[in-house]
């Protein structure tokens, strides 16, 4: 099977590998689409993300979807020719965490997809856990089954970050998770501000229904919020860009008593270090990590129209053009790119 591996540092070939054979609990997925994410650009351009390395080759793509070919004996949740979306991590299910309702997402012996050392989805075929795949409903793409993993992350986020009816919600950072992460708060009865310094980023939020965009490099964001949304602050901030800058405007941003969430990975940079502001203003500060139980939503919002992630998405390519697409998913103007695996694929 033809399989995309991280060779090198800003190096993908296409190789071939034995397709795999799914175990008694597992389904063999002939994937379609993959979406290429934040983490996947970090490992193709330094080799490396948020502490992890990579041991050359790995296979990237976490974000993906696909088509039922084969099942273990004991799988009984679905069926060949059934079309699936993929949960990419599989946890340990033993641990404080797993047996805990609601954090399996916290399992440090996670294997997650793209993660080193575990391959991720750009390949033709995957052998995965049964228990980890969603039937995809008729109204929902291939494409978009796919999405339902950056989807999940921003739900997270939101409940983490306590998003409610009535609030006001700062969003930095108009990447696709930023974007995603404004369509759930949005859909929470919550008015949205989300800021960049790309001018069709900005765009394409307001076309999602944001409220009020500002591009931080022409604009004072704090006399933008309290000028036309709240003199004393938003009551929420999801930071979802990882740029120091932004990390450093959430407590100013953000009114006493608020709360400020960290979605965004950052390459190198802390918190805000004014401890005794942090005291005085008696912040919240959380962080959102991954997402857990969070699929089955996720693809039933896309299914109503209640989540739009195709509109995300700013270019699709075939796998035999991954370094393309990675190479054209930096540009600044790019949201979301996604890899067609199988040519037949729709």
């Amino acid at each position: 099977m033809r399989t995309c591996v991280l060779s090198g540092i800003e190096e993908l070939s296409l190789i071939e590998r034995e397709r795999p054979t799914p175990g008694a609990d597992e389904v063999l997925v002939r994937i379609d689409r993959v979406g290429i994410c934040g983490s996947d650009l970090h490992y193709y351009q330094h080799g490396e993300n948020s502490g992890n390395t990579v041991d050359f080759p790995l296979v990237l793509g976490h974000e993906s979807a696909g088509t039922v070919v084969e099942v273990g004996r004991d799988v009984t949740n679905v069926s060949p020719s059934d079309r699936v979306a993929i949960e990419p991590g599989v946890p340990c299910g033993e641990c404080q965490y797993c047996t805990t309702e609601g954090k399996y997402h916290l399992c440090e012996r996670m294997e997650y997809m793209s993660s080193p050392p575990v391959d991720g989805a750009l390949t033709e075929y995957v052998a995965w856990p049964a228990e980890l795949v969603y039937q995809l409903p008729p109204e929902v793409s291939l494409r978009e089954g796919a999405l339902a993993e950056p989807l999940s992350v921003a739900i997270h986020a939101c409940d983490r970050a306590g998003v409610e009816e009535g609030d006001s919600v700062l969003v930095t950072g108009g990447g696709p998770i930023g974007q995603l992460v404004s369509e759930v708060a949005l859909a929470h009865g919550a008015t949205v501000v989300l800021t960049d310094v790309v001018e069709e980023k900005l765009a394409l939020a307001e076309r999602r229904g944001v409220d009020y965009t500002v591009d931080v490099s022409s604009a004072d964001l704090t006399d933008v919020i309290h000028e036309q949304v709240d003199p004393e602050g938003v009551d929420i901030v999801l930071e979802s860009s990882g740029a120091e800058s932004a990390i450093e405007s959430t407590t100013e941003a953000v009114k006493r008593g608020g709360t400020v969430t960290f979605v965004g990975i950052p390459i190198d940079s802390g918190l805000p270090t004014d401890v005794v502001g942090l005291i005085d203003g008696e912040y919240d500060l959380r962080g959102s990590f991954r997402f857990s139980g969070t699929y089955l939503s996720a693809i039933e919002g896309i299914r109503t129209g209640r989540f739009d992630v195709d509109s995300i998405v700013s270019f699709e390519q075939s796998l035999s053009e991954t370094e393309a697409a990675f190479d054209r998913a930096m540009e600044p103007d790019s949201v979301k790119g996604v890899v067609r695996v199988s040519d037949d694929s729709e």
